[in-house]
Order: structure tokens, then sequence, then C-alpha cells
């Protein structure tokens, strides 16, 4: 019952966290979005044959940021709306819980997505983000990923009935 109280735990932990990160980004939308205008124009990354991937596009960079923080929202409700039905399956046998952990593994994997595919595969290389100095997410990225994949893998790992 520890490991099931566990799992349950850390899929709440990363819903919480991801619904913190999402809210923060509409609360205090200008920060965050400073950055990914400046990453997607590319306009702090040193000369490079690169630079034809810019997008100068205001209305795109808010469609991008939105995007951002609607995956975030959905990473975190589903996270949390899975712990929730993992606290139902419980007391269940090992087959029930098992199923049960496929909404939890959803958000989870989601918020995973966002950061390792969306920050540091489409920021991080395709926009170069990596070049950018301060407007760089990637160490702030690879402890999402870091945090939410761990979470991942240990939630994932398949209970079984003790006799």
């Amino acid at each position: 019952m520890v490991v099931r109280i566990a799992k349950m735990a850390v899929a709440a932990a990363m819903g919480v966290l991801m619904l913190i990160v999402a809210l923060d980004n509409v609360l205090d939308y200008g920060t965050n979005f400073d950055v990914v205008q400046h990453i997607l124009s590319m306009d702090m990354v040193p000369p490079s044959p690169f630079k034809w991937r810019a997008i100068a596009s205001p209305a795109l960079h808010h469609l991008f940021y939105v995007f951002i923080i609607v995956v975030e929202f959905a990473s975190g409700a589903l996270a949390l709306y899975g712990a929730w039905l993992l606290w139902g399956a419980r007391a269940g046998g090992a087959g029930i819980f098992n199923t049960t952990k496929k909404t939890a593994i959803a958000g989870v994997a989601l918020g995973f997505l966002l950061y390792s595919f969306g920050f540091m595969t489409v920021g991080g290389e395709w926009f170069q983000m990596w070049r950018a100095g301060v407007y760089s997410l990637q160490e702030p990225a690879f402890r999402f990923i870091g945090m939410l994949g761990l979470s991942l893998v240990f939630i994932s790992l398949a209970d079984m009935d003790l006799i």
C-alpha cells in the first residue's frame, strides 16, 4: 500500500507543479512571453546559418505561448485527476490499480513531452535557444524533464498483488 500511496503522491505533486507553472504564466504573462518572443524571433542568437528558422510574427509568438500554457494546464489537470482516480483504486487488485494509472501517466507524460520536445528540441535546437544567453531556458527545462521523467517511470512501474 505504501508504494501505491507514493505513486498517488508523486502524480499529485507533478500535477500541482504543472498547474502552478501554468497559473504563473497566466498571472504573469509578460515575463515568460518575453522569453518565448526572443527565442522564436532568434534576436538574441549570434549570426548563424539557422536564422532563417526565426518567427517574427507577434501573433505567432502569442499562439506558441498560449499553446504552452494550455499544455501545462492539461498536464497538471490530468496528473491530478489521475492521482484522484488512483486514490479510488488503491485498495483494488493490481490489475485494477495498473489500469487506473493511465490518466496520471498521460498527465505526467504530457508535461515531459512539453519540456523534452517543446523546450529542448524545438526551442533549444530548432530555435537555437542554447545560444540565446539569459533567454536560454534549457537548464530549467532539464530540471522539469528530470522530475517529470523520473515520476513517469516510477508511476508506470507495474504493481503486483502480494500474497
